[in-house]
């Protein structure tokens, strides 16, 4: 399977099987329309038109050439592969929701402003503690374990949240293990104080911000609907130089109401932060934010000239980095995380501050969804198979598909609250993503050129 396109130009061929990236000429490009079905004699007369024989028959050697060197055309080797074949998932990662309750009134937030429609509570020492005891237990032989600190808004609980890491730190030497720790926040509560110890014990930190001024403000706003910007700008920009090197990155929103998001994007890179993300929101068509099928056009056309600018700034010496773009051609991720993605219900958990545990964090409230408590011990992993076996080769509308071996199938979540289907992915998430994967090409394509 192959996929072909162009942009900024650029004639681009991607080989998906073997993840082969060349850039082609407009000869080649018109040649691998015929190539498969037609005998070299009828892609001569097809396109003779166009070019010289000489010249395509010269093309059609090359394209010969890629072919028989494993570089075109190549057959799936990720199905029968023993990574995948003999895989044994296990824990690797929580989501520990350490304050279902928030100090902000975020209008998309699927989180229901931070209770997930229940209780606002906070998740208590001895829950958390239980819950890294249970991903010590049900990680194997993994060494390297994740802990995101979620919410709601995690600050609003620090105290437990420094003593979760104490914990942590006090039993992974003897277990074998090593703890990453992530805070994500919403910045309101960051001071001087805590911003230290963030800096000193997260291995990563989420900011969350929507970009301009106008645009963050109208989406995320306090409890007396007073907008953030100003309020969060500074302490940001502050975390991010303290950061020196270590991760973080700046994450957004955007909505039907900011399509022309690039320039939140490149407002964020012009303040100074050089790892951002921007997400498309996810929601049902009742809001008016929501975005559409209509919009896709428009959305495109942001990612085109979000790449472009990505590409100016990179040859300039100023560039930053955008989580979409960031494609590793060399040697990309493992097999299963091409297959499976992020793992959720089977490699990547969430727990409730009362211990209750769901195959992801927006999963959380969905009793359908319950696995069972850390606190009682009592978690039954039997949908961990369920979520396992949902991978590309399980989905029918990914067999076909060029970018499944990119986005791995798609969000789990997604698709249930789409489809009502874990197997069937949320088709306007495909198509942005496809978008985005192009874009990504190009980028690497017109970096080395």
């Amino acid at each position: 399977m192959i996929h072909k396109f162009i942009q900024e130009d650029t004639r681009i061929v991607l080989d998906v099987n073997s993840g082969a990236v060349h850039i082609i000429d407009e000869i080649v490009y018109d040649i691998l329309d015929y190539y498969k079905e037609k005998k070299t004699e009828e892609i001569v007369e097809i396109l003779g038109s166009s070019y010289s024989k000489e010249n395509i028959l010269e093309a059609i050697e090359e394209v010969k050439t890629l072919e028989t060197e494993g570089l075109l055309f190549t057959k799936d080797s990720y199905k029968n592969h023993p990574a995948f074949v003999n895989r044994k998932p296990v824990v690797k990662a929580l989501c520990l929701h350490v304050a279902h309750d928030c100090n902000l009134l975020c209008k998309y937030c699927f989180a229901s402003q931070g209770d997930f429609d229940g209780q606002r509570s906070f998740m208590s020492e001895e829950v958390g503690k239980k819950a890294l005891d249970f991903l010590i237990e049900n990680s194997g032989s993994r060494r390297n374990l994740e802990v995101d600190f979620f919410g709601g808004e995690p600050l609003m609980n620090f105290d437990v949240v420094k003593r979760l890491v104490e914990y942590g730190r006090s039993i992974e030497k003897e277990a074998g293990k090593r703890f990453r720790f992530t805070m994500t926040t919403n910045g309101v509560l960051l001071n001087d104080e805590n911003m230290k110890y963030i800096n000193e014990n997260m291995d990563n930190v989420v900011l969350s911000i929507d970009g301009r001024k106008e645009v963050n403000d109208y989406m995320r706003y306090t409890v007396n609907g007073k907008g953030t910007y100003d309020m969060i700008v500074p302490k940001f920009l502050k975390m991010a130089k303290m950061r020196n090197g270590k991760d973080y990155f700046v994450r957004g929103t955007f909505t039907r109401k900011n399509l022309d998001f690039s320039k939140d994007v490149l407002h964020l890179a012009d303040l100074g932060f050089d790892s951002t993300s921007i997400e498309p929101v996810v929601t049902e068509d009742q809001y008016d934010y929501a975005l559409k099928e209509e919009d896709l056009d428009t959305i495109f056309k942001e990612y085109e000239l979000l790449a472009k600018e990505y590409v100016n700034r990179r040859k300039e010496g100023n560039g930053f980095s955008f989580f979409h773009f960031m494609l590793d051609l060399n040697q990309g991720p493992c097999v299963i995380k091409k297959l499976s993605g992020c793992g959720a219900g089977s490699e990547y958990l969430a727990i409730t501050p009362e211990g209750d545990v769901y195959p992801c964090h927006q999963f959380v409230g969905n009793e359908d969804f319950l696995m069972g408590s850390v606190l009682e011990g009592n978690v039954d992993m039997s949908i961990s198979k369920d979520f396992g076996q949902a991978h590309v080769y399980n989905k029918e509308k990914c067999n076909d598909c060029w970018a499944k071996f990119y986005c791995s199938g798609g969000c789990h979540a997604n698709a249930y609250n789409f489809n009502k289907d874990i197997h069937k992915p949320y088709e306007l998430g495909c198509e942005m993503e496809k978008k985005r994967i192009e874009c990504s090409l190009a980028i690497q394509a017109n970096l080395l050129m």
